[in-house]
């Protein structure tokens, strides 16, 4: 059995992102089994006791994780014609002022900042931008797990066997979705609980039974919720609070 590189196996315990491990080993920042290693493509044991220099962990702490109501119009990624980017709104001004976060806001925190993960253009909600290569992986990465719940608005008529499939049965894009949750909130109302996010997945999904999605909004990724957050605004992910 071939050893792993040492860069993915870090990724791959969640102490930094691939790209981060390279460059802690390039800094020789990285200890394996008590050996200082600076080499990059070094190939390790599979068990082998991985530990970083105080310096890289000190240099993680000052990684921020930013959480922005963002609204219908804002693309989330690469801006398209005429749409402004979401990053756009998050300025000291736009800063939630209960943000219970002690960190100061600085221009250099929006270089290496991006989503991880996306919200449609026209739909609002939490959306997470991170400097942190662990949090991205958890959110987004190919083992991602984390639950994403939304309050889906729709007109229609929408019977009970057309929930059940909202919940288990669909595909889409000639595959298989994961089973989700979906209830009804009110008359016009759905929530969804969701662990995969295919493009527009709600949308398609709601087009499949019948139903039109006129709103869409998402409230809570893993543990995090959206809360008493205003639209447009922003707060840093708190010290305390994990996914």
């Amino acid at each position: 059995m071939d050893k792993p590189r040492l860069s993915k196996l870090m990724a791959e315990r969640g102490i930094c992102s691939r790209r981060e491990a390279d460059r802690f080993i390039e800094l020789g920042l990285v200890s394996v089994d008590g050996e200082r290693v600076n080499l990059l493509g070094t190939r390790v044991d599979p068990g082998c006791v991985i530990t970083l220099d105080d310096s890289a962990v000190t240099e993680q702490n000052r990684l921020v994780t930013i959480l922005l109501n963002k609204p219908v119009g804002y693309v989330s990624a690469q801006p398209e014609k005429g749409y402004l980017p979401a990053v756009s709104l998050i300025t000291s001004r736009s800063r939630f002022k209960n943000d219970r976060s002690s960190v100061r806001f600085t221009p250099a925190q929006l270089k290496g900042l991006a989503p991880a993960g996306r919200l449609d253009i026209d739909s609002q909600g939490l959306l997470v931008f991170t400097q942190d290569g662990r949090i991205a992986r958890q959110l987004i990465g190919e083992k991602a797990d984390m639950e994403k719940e939304y309050l889906v608005r729709y007109e229609g008529m929408l019977s009970d066997e057309a929930l059940k499939l909202l919940n288990h049965g669909l595909s889409l894009d000639g595959k298989p979705l994961k089973p989700a949750k979906v209830f009804r909130q009110n008359r016009e109302q759905l929530r969804f609980i969701l662990k995969e996010g295919k493009k527009r997945q709600i949308r398609r999904m709601c087009e499949q039974v019948g139903i039109r999605v006129t709103g869409l909004k998402r409230i809570r990724i893993g543990k995090i919720e959206l809360g008493n957050l205003p639209e447009g605004q922003w707060r840093y992910l708190a010290g305390d609070e994990t996914f």
